[in-house]
């Protein structure tokens, strides 16, 4: 009985670690710019958010550059990467940048603690069903995550792991730089 339970324990804990990815930002192996001729058109999110301040929708975002950080309450890295997020967000704003954050496979009340603790600048949309980010190719167990869409609403970088301002701000910049 005890082998089974410790068994149990093992298999749920090895769940839970593969639910959010650690990777080093400096590492970065889930990163990557996508070639302008190899883009394909980001598909149509929209959604409330989660403050009750109104709706996010993508495509009312084209001409802009856009950063999606898909997160969850229960993710230790997303957690770390809240501040680096805020940094890039800083440093490209004034040049017409949007973040949003999607809220995947989590609760109401942990992902609403989370947010105030955190306070990010910007809204983020609750998917608890992680439709959202299953358009994305998100798997759940991927995060965090976060996709750079281009000024003509293509997918233009994908990032599968923990990020920092060092790996974010150059795609993000080099995007800007893009004619749309």
């Amino acid at each position: 009985m005890r082998r089974t339970l410790a068994a149990m324990v093992l298999a749920v804990s090895l769940l839970a670690v593969g639910a959010c990815t650690s990777s080093s930002p400096k590492n970065a192996l889930g990163s990557r710019k996508i070639a302008a001729a190899d883009r394909v058109a980001a598909p149509a999110i929209s959604g409330n958010l989660m403050d009750g301040s109104g709706k996010f929708e993508l495509a009312q975002h084209k001409g802009q550059v856009v950063v999606v950080n898909f997160w969850a309450s229960y993710c230790a890295p997303c957690r770390t990467e809240a501040p680096e997020l805020e940094k890039v967000l800083s440093a490209t704003k004034a040049q017409g940048v949007t973040f949003i954050g999607v809220n995947i496979r989590d609760q109401r009340d942990p992902a609403n603690a989370y947010l105030a603790d955190i306070k990010p600048s910007y809204g983020s949309i609750f998917d608890p069903s992680a439709a959202l980010a299953l358009k994305f190719d998100v798997p759940p167990n991927s995060i965090p995550a976060t996709l750079v869409i281009d000024k003509d609403g293509r997918i233009a970088a994908v990032m599968r792991s923990q990020i920092d301002q060092a790996l974010l701000e150059p795609v993000v910049r080099d995007l800007l730089a893009e004619q749309a």
